[in-house]
């Protein structure tokens, strides 16, 4: 006889867990105690929400799916944003709650909140397990919807009484490998064809485009062909190596210098896009054609209707699109040129002195500090426009951002699971001080770890991305300023280092300190954000008239 606490814990081990990060409750307890004589490690953290985030990014850097786990109403709506973080992120993630007795009812209402309906439209798929015999079946389900394109978080619900019922031996359902089909060979024929008549082809890497197991496909269909690339901002880093085809990152939907090529291009190769990543905008009635190669077909939108698609396996769609492409190509060398243009205005003002230092100063001495491999994970702010426009990444997966759901709060958690998964490889957190204050408490599950892990604030004392948005749309400088702690003694009350930047030539030597310490380190710098107006808006209004003219 098993009980359903020990079905699910041999269920998860049957599909390779080895970690569970979450705060249990009262209706887990049963769960806990099976995982304490399993080979499953329990993270415990300081809130549920940075849980989720960490599994989600478990998934995100894995490919397979991470596990959190919370107890009823209370714990699991703290899920909610780390379920629409994975959801939208095609991360795939599976939640774990649990849930009163759903046999006998003697605490009445107290705390019922119905969950499965609170998690079905932040889930691939939500379920209450009412039978012990039924887990082994139900987790190898969970794992293949979370898994399956297009990832995403799967939740399942654990009522007290399922958790402590007694059963009879129940066998494992083994994993099988899940292929997705190839495309047709009449759309690929047709793409390439489309491909063949360009004379300024460009390709978009998007979202989808940054699975773990598709960077020696895309690295290689970009050497294959030599067809200049682009990123969106989640996907970034796709393509592993310096590649002298990048054209640069769609940090903004339109008017940055990357839309230079864009706006040039007669043809481009949407590998990977994803609209619900926040959209560089590529089509118009006098826009370029635009073929979709993914996993999935294209959601139609107002702002992307593609023109062909190529509907299959994504890395063996580009694999065999170079096969018909290899060697046949003659891109426009006007138009390669344009890229030493986009990426020397990128560079601009990498060297600044001034202090505070600047976005453009923070990103170059950011890199200096970074080896190839190591992991940079934003929080969400103003700042992670800069990141993703003027950061140059060499390694697939090395700068971790979220522009789907775009939340504060995930990046010292994203960051914590990149060194859990890489304690070898430098890994920072880039977060305002808005957003790492949302989980700030996070820094003392981080020391109790013993993770080697540098975290850096970016301190301007406000919500600084909706400041400069209120400035955009000429309201009044209102609302959406605040204090701090005094950031180095906060994070010595968690057992960390601390350290204040306080000359611009200091930040580099103040890094690299951090990391070769060891160890947790927060250091703090102010940053300048007055090139905010000058390289975003007024850029964009002068790329707005160089359209104009053209």
């Amino acid at each position: 006889m098993n009980k359903g606490s020990d079905l699910l814990v041999a269920a998860l081990e049957n599909e390779g867990v080895d970690r569970i990060f979450g705060v249990p409750g009262e209706e887990n307890l049963d769960v806990v105690e099976s995982l304490r004589t399993s080979r499953i490690e329990l993270i415990l953290t300081r809130h549920e929400q940075p849980a989720a985030f960490m599994a989600a990014t478990y998934g995100r850097l894995t490919g397979k799916p991470g596990v959190c786990i919370s107890t009823l109403a209370p714990g699991v709506l703290n899920f909610a944003t780390g379920a629409a973080y994975a959801h939208l992120g095609a991360m795939p993630m599976i939640l774990i709650t649990g849930q009163k007795p759903i046999l006998t009812s003697r605490q009445a209402r107290f705390q019922m909140v119905d969950v499965v309906a609170s998690m079905r439209p932040l889930t691939k798929m939500t379920r209450q397990i009412v039978s012990a015999a039924s887990i082994p079946t139900l987790v190898r389900e969970a794992f293949r919807v979370a898994h399956e394109e297009r990832p995403g978080p799967v939740h399942l619900e654990l009522p007290e009484d399922i958790a402590r019922e007694q059963t009879p031996d129940v066998a494992m359902v083994p994993p099988h490998p899940i292929e997705l089909p190839v495309a047709h060979p009449e759309a690929l024929d047709r793409a390439a064809q489309m491909i063949l008549l360009a004379h300024r082809p460009l390709v978009m890497l998007g979202a989808g485009s940054s699975r773990p197991r598709l960077v020696e496909a895309l690295s290689s269909f970009v050497r294959r062909t030599g067809i200049p690339f682009f990123n969106t901002q989640m996907g970034k880093g796709s393509v592993t190596g310096g590649s002298n085809l990048y054209m640069g990152t769609a940090a903004l939907s339109e008017g940055d210098y990357v839309h230079r090529a864009v706006d040039r291009a007669d043809l481009i190769i949407a590998v990977g896009h994803d609209t619900v990543e926040k959209p560089p905008f590529l089509m118009g009635p006098k826009g370029p054609q635009v073929i979709h190669v993914g996993s999935t077909p294209a959601h139609v939108e107002q702002i992307y209707f593609p023109h062909a698609e190529v509907v299959g396996d994504l890395g063996t769609s580009v694999t065999m699109l170079a096969d018909r492409l290899e060697g046949q190509l003659e891109v426009d060398p006007a138009f390669l040129a344009l890229r030493d243009e986009i990426l020397a205005r990128i560079r601009d003002r990498a060297d600044d002195p001034r202090f505070p230092p600047t976005p453009q100063r923070i990103v170059a001495d950011v890199r200096k500090v970074m080896p190839e491999d190591g992991i940079v994970c934003l929080d969400n702010g103003m700042y992670k426009i800069w990141f993703a426009r003027n950061y140059r990444t060499h390694v697939a997966n090395t700068l971790l951002l979220d522009n789907a759901l775009a939340t504060m709060g995930a990046g010292l958690p994203s960051a914590m699971m990149a060194s859990m998964l890489h304690p070898d490889r430098r890994v920072l957190a880039v977060c305002g001080d808005g957003g790492f204050m949302m989980n700030s408490q996070e820094m003392e599950t981080a020391v109790r770890l013993r993770l080697n892990l540098v975290v850096l604030i970016l301190e301007d004392c406000a919500y600084g991305m909706i400041r400069w948005k209120q400035a955009v749309d000429k309201f009044p400088d209102w609302g959406l300023t605040f204090g701090n702690p005094d950031f180095v003694k906060y994070a010595e009350s968690y057992g960390a280092s601390g350290a204040r930047v306080e000359r611009t030539e200091d930040l580099v030597p103040a890094l690299e300190a951090a990391f070769r310490q060891g160890g947790v380190h927060l250091v703090t710098v102010p940053i300048d954000y007055a090139e905010n107006a000058g390289l975003l808006i007024d850029e964009m209004t002068e790329r707005g008239r160089e359209i104009e003219v053209t």
